[in-house]
């Protein structure tokens, strides 16, 4: 079985890494950490204006139908700039909550605006602190309207509207879009400013029900295929994180020899790169699962989940431990990508989460 991307889908990452080199410098991402602006506007619609954000999303409802592999290479490039915009808010998340409960006027209705990058959304689904849980949901939609509160919400202070996970009448979850227009909003600070995170006091908002049953499951489905697109996010980061290291190895000098010819740090190079192909090994098995719908996705979602995490925290600790004393500095650019890695292993649930789901499907299937 061939796991690689086509031709085309190379030639798209290949356009979508010299656009991003250009467009996504670390001075915009810098721009978000220094509170300039919440997120880069201008990458943002000519994101837009090239289809991006409506990769996955068909035709028939305003996007480019690229297709999740597509959407997995965009994913990657992302991740290897750290791009400060609300993409998996709106896409891997928002946008596929509505293409996998949305009827089809609601469809139609939402999944345009998202796709030309006119509306900004977010998937609320945390009340505090903790991993995803179905007993964690208080939040209720009673008569059409929404009172709780969620926390923490990416790009909540941003979005102008949310997928919610809350509890109907008769105390069912189910998935709800909200209007953000008149909700309490609050910045929560954290460690990745160039990604907005905030907190949202519903009282009484107007909320507009999903068309699904059984809410909880079809948030589990968006959260695995997140998980995926997520995970080549991460692996852009390491990736990015490893060349970083390998290019400051080369050419800083240490007695007389670059430090890269030094036994510790080639031993350092080498377990980040060990981890990274581990990662990216996984990830390609997830696209496959993503695009084709595969049985397998669950199981590749909790793998990548893990490795892509796993891999990306080591490479971004260990760049900023191979640039020594000069990489803990704000003037260089190491600890963009430590920031993301810390955001993005926390954005799903944490490790922990993911590996005991992890073993939990194991276990399902070796027992069948």
């Amino acid at each position: 079985m061939n796991f690689d991307f086509s031709d085309d889908l190379k030639q798209l990452r290949d356009q979508a890494r010299r656009f991003l080199t250009e467009q996504c410098s670390p001075s915009v991402v810098r721009r978000s950490l220094d509170e300039q602006e919440p997120y880069a506007a201008e990458l943002w619609q000519a994101m837009a204006e090239m289809g991006w954000i409506g990769a996955a999303i068909p035709e028939e409802y305003g996007g480019a139908g690229l297709g999740y592999e597509g959407l997995c290479v965009l994913a990657e490039e992302m991740g290897r700039v750290v791009a400060p915009v609300p993409f998996a808010s709106t896409t891997y998340l928002a946008a596929e909550a509505i293409l996998l409960a949305g009827s089809e006027a609601q469809k139609k209705s939402w999944l345009p605006r998202l796709a030309d990058g006119s509306t900004i959304a977010c998937f609320a689904l945390s009340e505090g602190v903790g991993n995803p849980d179905p007993a964690a949901i208080r939040a209720r939609v009673v008569g059409g309207r929404l009172s709780g509160t969620k926390w923490p919400v990416a790009d909540g202070g941003i979005a102008e509207i949310a997928v919610v996970a809350a509890r109907d009448e008769a105390g069912e979850i189910a998935l709800y879009v909200v209007r953000l227009e008149g909700v309490t909003r609050r910045e929560l600070r954290t460690v990745d400013p160039s990604n907005d995170q905030a907190r949202l006091d519903f009282d009484g908002a107007a909320a507009e029900k999903l068309s699904c049953a059984n809410g909880w499951a079809v948030v589990q489905r968006v959260m695995d295929r997140a998980a995926i697109l997520i995970a080549f996010e991460q692996v852009g980061g390491a990736d990015a994180s490893l060349r970083m290291a390998c290019g400051y190895a080369q050419e800083r000098f240490a007695f007389g020899r670059p430090i890269g010819s030094f036994q510790a740090i080639k031993h350092k190079l080498a377990d980040m790169y060990v981890a990274l192909e581990l990662a990216r090994s996984n990830a390609y098995f997830g696209a496959w699962a993503l695009e084709t719908d595969a049985a397998e996705l669950p199981l590749a979602a909790a793998t990548v989940r893990v490795s892509a995490t796993e891999a990306y925290h080591l490479a971004s600790k260990e760049n900023i431990q191979t640039h020594g004393g000069i990489g803990f500095t704000w003037a260089v650019d190491c600890h963009l990508f430590y920031r993301r890695s810390k955001n993005l292993g926390l954005c799903l649930g944490g490790l922990p989460f993911w590996k005991n789901r992890l073993v939990d499907l194991l276990e399902t299937r070796n027992a069948a």
